[in-house]
């Protein structure tokens, strides 16, 4: 253990969290609720993390909210869910602390902040009809409208997401069909709950927890970047950081929270700790990988699991608040019908809507040519899809950017301004559209997944909500882009039960915490479903509160016990 004690220290507390989403301000709040003080620090100028730019939800097996409405689930059931689809590369007790604990906190943060959540009705898992332990509902839930103005001064430095319409509940977009008939919303709400702030999804979470923060006067410190631990020899009990160029250093009696998502912005950690070669993103910069820099000093094991890449696209024009091209994901316009992607084969290649299947083939090696066969893609789509649905920002009838892709008369000119064969993409959109017409797709199971409908399709074009032909020109292409994973890495801090940092030799480092997207996904292996990342993170902070408050939970053991593991 390092011994790096400063002369002074410029703050003390018991539990310092770094990094301000869920993770962090949910371990802060439990902390100080189990009798400790804690403060947070904050990198960015506003608080929310990645949590912020998230569609906020939360999936909980066996939540009480869901058995009111009279659902039948469990947080067995979870588990052997979360088991089966790890595919052998999470571990057991990490995914039966998950599942037993998320309901726990969720009654904590509902008793003690006020946190207001509710099903997401007929949103299923992403695996429900595939598993027999998925559910239809009841999983997934979402905090009802958070009133941004009862955050006083923190309003306008929390957070908000410029990619997610977070003026919107699910039910309010899925209502009217979702994303595909997004022309069907009622905008005069949004209009509403944007002119007074409003505010649902992500932003609306985790001003929950930015709301119970300021509640409790924890001190919120933001343009902080903690650079060290510190350690006195036999464990970490501060930090060091920076702010406005001078040192900072903050002592942490209990322990310190890293909770700093994850590397998302560091293109040399995607290529060596994950697999993806320059994706874009849309987190913010400070996604960096400050949890592995921070720990790794320290002796802290970093562990892998297997990870997709997903795909995005530029519109012309569109920027961050921080003046770069704005990204956009690809998810929800390349299951929609009439449209397909096709390498530079001309041939499709994967189920373009599930995205869990599609975007395992991103990568793919050819290793008898060393190649990646499905990179470069493109997104094909005619003018039906034009006409009916949005393409990102582009709403239906609006005037194609000049800049976005290339557009042609027929496939075999599209082909040819691509430059991909043209009888191969002629044979593959033939193929496609004659089993479209049926509302099948024999090579890739394409609409047999009904999360597929719900984020992707059209639940109001029959006969399959996610296949329709492609045969009115002009004709659309536009290039993907590989795209990183909204901050859920590959690799992470290695941690226990607790949530305590474990070191190489699968001892706890004392005094140091992990949270979220910082920890490594043994709870998911193989498999990632929506809402596990939010439900971790509120989870971690929950566990860890209670930890360094000297009450660690007992159910785990309970639970190992009464199911004989």
């Amino acid at each position: 253990m390092i011994r790096n004690l400063p002369a002074k220290w410029d703050m003390e507390t018991d539990v310092v969290s770094i990094g301000s989403g869920i993770g962090g301000l949910s371990a802060a709040v439990t902390a100080h609720d189990e009798g400790l003080g804690a403060i947070v620090l904050e990198r960015a100028d506003q608080v929310g993390g990645v949590t912020a730019l998230s569609l906020g939800e939360v999936w909980v097996p066996g939540n009480h909210l869901a058995a009111a409405l009279g659902m039948e689930d469990s947080p067995e059931s979870g588990f052997r869910y979360l088991k089966r689809l790890s595919m052998g590369y999470a571990s057991d007790y990490l995914i039966l602390n998950t599942v037993v604990h998320a309901r726990e906190a969720l009654r904590y943060f509902e008793d003690r902040i006020g946190l207001d959540m509710e099903v997401i009705r007929g949103l299923p898992d992403y695996y429900y009809g595939v598993d027999d332990d998925s559910v239809a509902e009841g999983r997934m839930l979402e905090v009802r409208p958070f009133p941004a103005q009862s955050l006083g001064d923190w309003q306008s430095r929390t957070r908000v997401s410029p990619i997610v319409p977070f003026g919107m509940t699910h039910e309010d977009m899925y209502k009217p069909g979702g994303t595909a008939n997004i022309a069907k919303w009622d905008f005069e709400l949004m209009g509403e709950r944007l002119v007074n702030d409003i505010r649902c999804l992500g932003p609306g979470l985790v001003g929950y927890f930015v709301k119970a923060v300021i509640d409790r006067d924890i001190p919120m410190h933001t343009g902080v970047n903690v650079e060290e631990l510190i350690g006195d020899g036999e464990r970490i009990v501060g930090v060091r950081a920076t702010r406005e160029g001078q040192d900072l250093f903050v002592r942490a009696r209990r322990g310190v929270v890293i909770a700093v998502s994850s590397y998302e912005r560091n293109q040399e950690y995607n290529k060596t700790l994950g697999q993806q070669l320059n994706p874009i993103s849309y987190v913010i910069n400070t996604i960096d990988g400050a949890n592995l820099r921070l720990a790794g000093p320290v002796g802290a094991r970093v562990a892998r699991v297997p990870d997709i890449t997903l795909v995005g696209y530029f519109i012309p024009g569109e920027e961050t608040e921080a003046g770069e091209p704005m990204p956009r994901s690809a998810m929800a316009s390349i299951g929609l019908p009439h449209t397909i992607v096709v390498n530079r084969s001309g041939r499709r290649f994967g189920n373009e809507a599930f995205y869990r299947q599609f975007n395992y083939t991103i990568d793919q090696i050819d290793g008898a040519t060393q190649t990646h066969p499905n990179f470069p893609c493109w997104a094909i789509l005619d003018s039906q899809a034009r006409e009916k649905y949005p393409f990102g920002s582009i709403m239906p009838g609006q005037d194609w950017p000049e800049g976005l892709g290339v557009r042609a008369d027929s496939i075999a000119g599209l082909a040819a301004a691509i430059g991909i064969d043209a009888a191969a993409l002629e044979a593959t959109v033939t193929a496609f559209n004659a089993n479209a017409e049926k509302g099948v797709d024999p090579d890739f199971g394409r609409g047999t997944h009904r999360w597929s409908i719900s984020m992707c399709g059209d639940p109001n074009h029959h006969p399959n909500g996610n296949l329709g032909p492609l045969s009115r020109p002009p004709f659309y292409a536009v290039e993907l882009k590989r795209m990183g994973g909204s901050g859920i890495p590959a690799a992470g801090l290695l941690a226990d039960h607790h949530c305590r940092a474990l070191g190489w030799d699968n001892e706890p480092i004392a005094g140091l915490y992990v949270a979220g997207n910082s920890m490594a996904r043994m709870e998911t292996g193989a498999v990632m479903q929506s809402g596990i990342s939010n439900a971790r993170g509120m989870t971690h902070g929950f566990l860890i509160g209670h930890h360094a408050a000297g009450k660690p939970s007992p159910l785990l053991q309970q639970e190992i016990e009464r199911l004989g593991l």
